[in-house]
């Protein structure tokens, strides 16, 4: 069973239902299913079962698994938005009595708070949480794996932890503060911490045998921070889309994006992933792409999405093992991006010409390096090198008459014009000061420049 939307077209709805077919078929899947949105709008969605007349459809549930981990992220980027906390501060400092409060806020959503990677037996994942009543149960005795904040050590515990700091601050459950503060505000009413009739069950199937096992569906307690939510596919596609362009209801764009930045060095061997505040970073066919995987006994989970293509796609499967969602949620968005490539906005003049900025446009020199500087839209500027080796950045217009490097070398550094007493005018950016010509003299270059000028070489 398949929606199809207009949007999308022929060629690519069957390219795409090619590849969750093949998805579903390889990987055994009891049921399979996806979906695409692009530039803020579910495009596509898909299913594959092996149950004649019962595929799923978009609003059929499925268990997430650690995609619950963003929400919980986006939860506490949320208080430090309010200035409730900040997230340089100590866990101790507003949950005590972990015996790991040393441990900063960040670090436990970056995954580099050095802590164990899973909770104490029996397998969390497949035990009531009443097993775990108490944060003590979930950290076990040996909680530290390596030093903090020196390298990435997926924890389980670790976003336990963040689900206490949340009720802790908030003075509600996990459950109601999601509720109230992401799920309604984004008109998902179809994801939950139980699921909700229409709910795929969860099977394990025989690695070596067509045959299935039905596995347990547990309330993880204390542990459903990090892994207990069931959504849809319309649902988890909505939630990307807040992901690429964020929701002051929710959490503003510039947080979002700080979700998305990555916090601690990669694994060696891993350069192309990364993590950033409750979000996975990896670089698939030139692209880069955020989002996260899940996983629960009887189901897998992907979500991804490429912000500059404007597309992001999500797979939901109801086996333990075996289809690899993550690899098609990523397959999805290429899919599309290479069959339908983004059209571009047209280009536009400027609404108005600020004279002054506008005399600031053209060449500049950081010693003998050649830059460009281009006005932009609201009053940005963007700084390039001219022969294309250099630093680059783009830089945002503040009130006081400077600007704020958002990306690159020069992110969040401010950038001045300063003007001469004689008219002569400079850029100072970050302490490096730039000038209409190399070295030129008159300005204020740093270490002065030599009286008798530039020279030939003599012989």
């Amino acid at each position: 069973m398949t929606s199809l939307f207009e949007e999308l077209l022929p060629a690519t709805q069957r390219t795409l239902l090619h590849r969750i077919a093949v998805a579903q078929s390889e990987g055994r899947a009891p049921s399979f299913a996806a979906g695409v949105a692009r530039d803020g709008r579910v495009v596509w969605t898909g299913s594959r079962t092996s149950v004649d007349g019962h595929a799923p459809d978009a609003d059929t549930q499925y268990r997430i698994g650690s995609i619950t981990k963003t929400f919980t992220a986006v939860l506490v980027l949320r208080l430090r938005d309010e200035g409730l906390l900040d997230l340089n501060d100590a866990l101790e400092n507003h949950l005590p009595g972990t015996g790991v409060g040393d441990v900063t806020i960040a670090q436990l959503l970056a995954h580099s708070a050095g802590l164990s990677a899973e909770a104490p037996a029996p397998w969390w994942e497949r035990t009531p949480g009443s097993l775990r009543p108490g944060l003590a149960d979930v950290l076990g005795d040996q909680t530290r794996m390596h030093p903090t904040g020196r390298r990435f050590h997926y924890s389980n515990p670790g976003y336990t932890l963040l689900g206490s700091l949340i009720e802790a601050v908030r003075g509600a459950s996990w459950e109601d503060v999601l509720r109230r503060e992401i799920l309604e505000p984004l008109s998902m009413d179809r994801t939950s911490p139980q699921p909700q009739a229409p709910a795929a069950g969860g099977w394990a199937v025989h690695p070596w045998a067509d045959v299935l096992l039905p596995e347990p569906s547990e309330d993880l307690g204390l542990m459903a921070p990090a892994g207990q939510l069931w959504s849809t596919v319309t649902d988890l596609c909505r939630f990307a889309v807040f992901l690429a362009d964020g929701d002051e209801r929710v959490l503003s764009a510039s947080s979002v994006r700080e979700m998305r930045t990555p916090s601690v060095p990669p694994e060696a061997g891993e350069w192309d992933s990364a993590y950033g505040l409750g979000l996975q970073i990896i670089r698939r066919d030139g692209r880069t792409l955020v989002g996260h995987g899940g996983s629960l006994p009887g189901f897998v989970a992907g979500l991804w999405l490429s912000v500059d293509d404007g597309i992001a796609a999500v797979a939901l499967a109801n086996a333990t093992s075996g289809p690899l969602t993550g690899a098609v949620a990523t397959d999805l968005v290429r899919l599309v991006a290479e069959a339908e490539p983004r059209i571009p906005e047209p280009w536009r003049p400027l609404p108005e010409v600020d004279r002054e900025l506008l005399e600031l446009t053209g060449p500049w020199y950081w010693g003998t390096y050649s830059y460009a500087l281009r006005l932009v839209a609201e009053r940005g500027l963007e700084l390039g090198p001219l022969n294309g080796d250099g630093r680059g950045s783009r830089f945002v217009a503040e009130e006081d008459g400077t600007w704020t490097g958002l990306d690159g070398y020069y992110a969040g550094e401010t950038l001045r014009v300063v003007r001469g007493a004689d008219g002569s005018v400079s850029l100072d950016l970050g302490s490096f000061v730039f000038t209409r010509e190399p070295y030129e003299p008159g300005e204020a270059v740093p270490g002065g420049v030599d009286k008798e000028g530039w020279r030939g070489l003599r012989l």
